[in-house]
């Protein structure tokens, strides 16, 4: 048991997260407020801009928080190295996760919710991401806030919580506090399972790298269908999407469960 790690900094670092995640975006807001003098303080994080900037605050936030708390130790210490995963399995991770995102995202809209919550600003400030802006949009949405917010998560908290937990409650933990991060409700619980994903094929590898590459890849993608295509809407089209994602996503983690001796 001694040589298990303490929870209680993880606990520190979770709300220091936080705290730095709120005081960076308000430094961020101050930014965007004085590059757009006209714009109303309600409407700083409504546009591309705020978007943008809100995202590079919460991942600079999380970053620095994570390798602060992890006190100099190598990238091991946070699980940043190569695992047990291979080529395929990694493939097959990151079909998974684009699989779950769609069927989450077209069952909100066959929920009547996919036009409530932050989703909704997001959707509109990327709907402005055209040329370079939308090449900015995908390296801070897609790369710089995927890697950030798996190296906090699953490379932090969820391997200091694997030490001391068994792996079920290691992996829920860190999904539930992923999803509280996102405070609006329905944000949240999509953050949330999605986070049970990541979590699993994380203790699945022994290496947060997977989650990584998946969380960036799903981030790059839906901030390009979004900006180019906008959302899907059709309610035919979103049930066969749904279906499709559905049992392309059990088929992803049934191969993964049977294979998973082998890594």
């Amino acid at each position: 048991m001694a040589d298990r790690p303490p929870l209680w900094p993880m606990l520190v670092a979770y709300v220091g997260a936080f705290a730095a995640i709120i005081a960076l975006s308000l430094v961020a807001a101050g930014i965007v407020r004085g590059l757009n003098p006209d714009l109303p303080e309600h409407a700083v994080f409504e546009g591309l801009p705020g978007l943008l900037a809100g995202a590079v605050a919460s991942s600079v936030a999380l970053v620095l928080t994570a390798l602060a708390a992890n006190r100099g130790a190598p990238l091991s210490a946070l699980r940043l190295v190569p695992g047990r995963e291979t080529g395929r399995t990694l493939v097959v991770m990151v079909v998974g996760m684009l699989a779950l995102g769609q069927a989450l995202d077209s069952l909100t809209m066959l929920a009547g919710l996919g036009q409530r919550g932050s989703m909704v600003a997001i959707r509109k400030a990327l709907a402005q991401a055209v040329g370079p802006d939308l090449f900015l949009a995908v390296i801070v949405i897609g790369v710089l806030a995927g890697t950030a917010e798996e190296v906090f998560f699953r490379g932090y908290m969820q391997t200091r919580l694997a030490g001391r937990l068994p792996p079920r409650l290691a992996v829920v933990i860190p999904s539930t506090s992923f999803g509280v991060l996102h405070i609006e409700w329905l944000h949240a619980i999509l953050a949330f399972l999605l986070g049970l994903y990541l979590g699993w094929i994380t203790e699945l590898a022994g290496s947060a790298l997977p989650a990584v590459t998946c969380h960036v890849i799903n981030n790059a993608v839906f901030t390009l269908l979004t900006a180019l295509w906008g959302a899907i809407e059709g309610v035919g089209v979103n049930l066969g999407l749904a279906a499709g994602g559905a049992v392309a996503f059990g088929g992803c983690v049934i191969w993964l469960h049977r294979t998973r001796t082998a890594l």
